[in-house]
């Protein structure tokens, strides 16, 4: 809302008057500018009406692109100054951060880095360099819908090698590319890596940053979402607020699953730690396992398994220890007592790594979130898929960096 007109006078250097006018109804900033010398004496052979240029105040006009009760968001706050130049600029949100912005080489614009975000009110005071000052404010529409989203992994946690960062988004986005340019990645290393753009298990719109090659063990990740203020798209809605968060890279631990030879080995620094006998999925049909890298998703300890939910009938209905999700469609590494006899002989299980209840709790011990299981042979249905858990690694890194929207 612009206020009222109004005339306020400020004090220029050396003590000089300088007045500023605020226009009603144009979210205009008027600014009158003084000379900083002193001023001259009247001359009695000439016109002293006038007075000598540098005794008169000149005034120059500040307006602001936006303005009014429902200014339209996603915009960039930009103030213009007529004449003169501009010394400092500050758009605040009430009850929010100031928005950061540039002023331009001539000294007479200044454009705020961000857009405006919706359903937020703004005060904006200019000053320029001979002394004076003006304020204005406005108010942008409220957002008619709201996108949210999620994030993986967790703040503050530490994850394995593997773990890629991960945002699933509530609604579509249509508009990838403005979203991608908010999402800013930082490493304590420099680590290289990609946004890529792929369909949740869920059937929503994700993006997830993997690094080239597995992360660095130690390494510290942070993800800065400046994402309010953006427009997701048709049927995506508004984004009204940003998202941060960091995490850390444990131990450099990879798991390797052998579908062939019936045997699973946890290895630490490239040294084994563990191989054991395990059985995966029947081969031939839909209870084969997956073959490619899956990550570890989640360790979700003992859990109700049901075949039925994972579109297997009524095979079974069972109490499971030491769960590890691999896959949201149902594909764990646990133990499976039921199934000892086959363990390092034939894969015979319904798409799950089972082993011992010895083995499968020392594994679950050792493993974090973030792991690699990289799963290998002939007797499997196929690939993880990248939206099938964190399925990113079995896509090469061309194509991979082709997923970005930039």
């Amino acid at each position: 809302m612009i206020a009222a007109p109004r005339s306020v006078r400020r004090t220029a250097p050396l003590g000089r008057p300088v007045r500023l006018a605020l226009i009603a109804g144009t979210a205009v900033l008027g600014t009158a500018l003084t000379a900083c010398s002193g001023a001259a004496a009247p001359d009695s052979g000439k016109d002293s009406g006038k007075g000598s240029a540098a005794a008169q105040a000149s005034e120059a006009r500040i307006s602001v692109n936006l303005r009014g009760s429902q200014a339209a968001p996603g915009t960039p706050v930009k103030v213009t100054l007529d004449s003169g130049k501009l010394k400092t600029v500050t758009v605040s949100a009430k009850g929010g951060e100031a928005l950061t912005g540039r002023i331009s080489a001539d000294g007479r614009t200044w454009t705020s880095d961000r857009p405006a975000a919706p359903g937020t009110a703004y005060g904006v005071e200019a000053k320029n360099t001979a002394g004076g000052s003006a304020e204005a404010g406005f108010t942008t529409a409220a957002a008619d819908e709201v996108n949210k989203l999620t994030l993986a992994p967790g703040k503050n946690t530490t994850v394995g090698i593997a773990q890629p960062l991960s945002i699933v988004f509530d609604n579509p986005v249509k508009d990838k590319a403005a979203v991608e340019k908010a999402l800013k990645v930082s490493t304590s290393n420099n680590t290289e890596g990609s946004w890529g753009w792929l369909q949740d298990y869920s059937g929503k719109d994700r993006v997830d940053w993997r690094p080239k090659e597995y992360w660095k063990s130690g390494t510290k990740v942070t993800l800065d979402a400046d994402l309010n203020g953006i427009d997701s798209g048709p049927s995506g809605g508004w984004f009204v607020r940003d998202y941060r968060t960091t995490f850390t890279i444990g131990a450099d631990q990879v798991v390797k699953v052998d579908l062939d030879r019936h045997r699973l080995a946890l290895k630490r620094d490239g040294k084994t730690v563990m191989d054991v006998p395990m059985s995966a999925g029947t081969p031939g049909g839909e209870k084969a396992s997956w073959r490619g890298t899956a990550v570890l998703m989640a360790k979700e300890g003992t859990i109700n398994m049901r075949s039925e939910t994972v579109g297997l009938g009524d095979a079974y209905d069972k109490m499971v220890d030491s769960s590890m999700r691999l896959t949201w469609s149902g594909m764990y590494a646990h133990a499976a007592p039921w199934n000892a006899a086959y363990f390092g002989v034939a894969n015979h299980s319904s798409g799950c790594v089972g082993m011992s209840d010895a083995n499968a709790a020392a594994l679950y011990q050792q493993v974090r979130v973030g792991d690699p299981f990289e799963i290998t042979g002939a007797d499997a249905k196929g690939t993880v898929a990248e939206g099938n858990g964190y399925g990113a690694w079995n896509v090469s890194w061309s194509d991979w960096q082709a997923k970005s929207a930039l």
